[in-house]
């Protein structure tokens, strides 16, 4: 599972140091995230280490996505530094420009994770209690990555963006436990091509 994160990674690297060499590349992103947040609800949060280094590339939208409002495929993935929960994926971004610079951008994807899923001691045990203050148990290797980032476009190709972003099962991908991932960031953009 680490392998899978750490290719995307790689290949988000790669991406945006050729992405004009790849045809289709809209855009790349670099960030700095506080992993395991405290956005609403804070039991859970805390637990892991931080901070993770995200990257994304985005892809020009294909004409079959118009119907949607054209989003933008993307490719992820963020790497928490101390070894804790690190995911990759896929998704859609949208961009909605709401004043000169500035845009809003929801995202909607698919991710993998290296984190824990459930307890592997039995309930209400002290190892259980131990465990469960140092890990997220995320009860799905398969979560869903909903996102909104508040984007500034300097004149030029680079921006700068304030995003945050969740990470859940939605008991759809799983069942049971589900104490999710809260993230919170700045990433800096740069467009290819235009």
């Amino acid at each position: 599972m680490r392998g899978k994160v750490a290719g995307l990674a790689m290949l988000g690297a790669a991406m945006m140091a050729s992405g004009q060499a790849h045809a289709g590349v809209s855009e790349a992103y670099v960030g700095v995230f506080e992993h395991n947040a405290c956005i609403t609800n804070c039991k859970n949060s805390f637990k892991e280490g931080e901070p993770n280094v995200e990257f994304e590339v985005n892809f020009d939208s294909p004409h079959f996505l118009h119907w949607l409002g054209s989003p933008k495929p993307m490719v992820m993935a963020s790497i928490n530094t101390q070894g804790d929960t690190s995911y990759g994926g896929v998704g859609l971004d949208w961009r909605w420009q709401f004043a000169q610079h500035w845009s809003l951008d929801p995202s909607l994807g698919y991710v993998v994770h290296t984190g824990e899923n459930n307890n592997p001691h039995p309930g209400g045990s002290p190892e259980a209690n131990a465990y469960s203050d140092k890990h997220v148990l995320l009860g799905s290797t398969d979560l869903f990555r909903t996102g909104l980032g508040i984007t500034y476009h300097f004149e030029g190709p680079w921006n700068v963006q304030g995003y945050y972003e969740h990470l859940s099962h939605g008991q759809i991908l799983g069942h049971g436990r589900n104490q999710g991932l809260d993230e919170l960031g700045i990433r800096v953009g740069y467009a290819f091509g235009g």
